[in-house]
């Protein structure tokens, strides 16, 4: 699908992004693949792994997706869009609301105002298990981005251009995950603990790559894909990197949840289950909520809510070991 067309990915020099891009160069033969992002340092230390050299479709845009008219500068002549910018911190957004507000709400507007005005044909958007029932501004503003990517297909009119979104939990290993903090913190001798109870969805980067480029490709325009992932509680995750340290227990952070949760009991009354992933239907008129039920969706009970404390998948202690070796 990617194969002799151009994608850009927003917030391409984060984790996120640049496994985005090694794996799209990877395994496909794109005409143009651009990293939009605002921290030029940032694309210089990308472009010393992933250069024109070696990678002559790349592209390095500096731009914010506050700016609209650099988004639709940067949207010409491009096919996909992989929206993956966002602030994320939530102590810091907490304390700077306005910042989130101007990235996560406005930046996601103008991103689906350049594509639909631009023809781009998909923009697949990054969410989190934080806009599920949010507590926290960062949640919230996320979870008004998941609804205007879903509603950008109604703005969409005649234009060709479908927009979904992909959510999952924390990512293993990424920038401002407990992971590598914890990892750091042990040297210390000392683990700071939240909330012995806490629990967290848990994914790979490479995994969320994997499966937000595999729902680019089924996309028909409103889906909030979901996929099937293990949670884990904190004290097991001290035990895989840090057993021997000591804890103290500082309390949740502000805007933070004891368990997180993906599909709320709401949202179970348009979701379809499928082997691996969920599917949260739009509400809107012409979906065709027939195709995916014979494409093997199963409707969810009522009642039905996919939350990291009732799980029924769990990461093991090992198993978190082995993915966290080479970090």
């Amino acid at each position: 699908m990617l194969n002799d067309k151009v994608i850009l990915i927003t917030g391409g020099t984060g984790s996120f992004g640049k496994k985005c891009t090694e794996i799209i160069l990877k395994t496909f033969k794109p005409e143009r693949l651009i990293i939009f992002s605002r921290d030029e340092l940032k694309q210089f230390e990308m472009s010393q792994i992933f250069n024109q050299r070696d990678y002559p479709c790349i592209r390095y845009f500096i731009g914010d997706v506050r700016d609209k008219d650099r988004l639709y500068r940067a949207f010409a002549d491009v096919d996909y869009v992989i929206h993956a910018a966002a602030l994320k911190q939530v102590p810091a957004l907490e304390y700077n609301p306005f910042e989130a507000i101007k990235t996560n709400i406005i930046g996601a507007e103008n991103v689906i105002n350049a594509a639909i005005d631009k023809n781009v044909k998909r923009v697949i958007a990054l969410s989190t298990d934080k806009a599920a029932n949010p507590v926290n501004l960062y949640g919230a503003t996320k979870l008004c981005s998941d609804k205007l990517f879903i509603a950008g297909n109604s703005y969409a009119g005649y234009h060709e251009t479908r927009f979904s979104v992909v959510r999952y939990g924390n990512v293993v290993g990424s920038r401002g995950s407990v992971i590598p903090f914890f990892m750091k913190q042990r040297e210390t001798g000392v683990l700071p603990i939240t909330d012995t109870h806490m629990t967290r969805f848990w994914i790979t980067l490479e995994q969320g790559v994997n499966f937000v480029l595999r729902c680019l490709e089924m996309s028909e325009g409103g889906e909030l894909f979901v996929p099937k992932i293990p949670s884990m509680n904190i004290m097991d995750i001290v035990k895989a990197i840090a057993p021997d340290c000591k804890h103290e227990i500082i309390g949740i952070r502000p805007g933070e949840k004891i368990h997180e949760v993906m599909i709320t009991e709401d949202d179970a009354r348009h979701t379809l289950e499928y082997d691996d992933y969920y599917i949260v239907e739009p509400e809107f008129r012409w979906w065709s909520h027939e195709r995916y039920l014979s494409n093997g969706g199963k409707p969810v009970k009522g009642s039905f809510i996919y939350a990291s404390n009732t799980n029924d998948r769990w990461l093991k202690v090992e198993e978190l070991r082995e993915l966290i070796k080479d970090i």
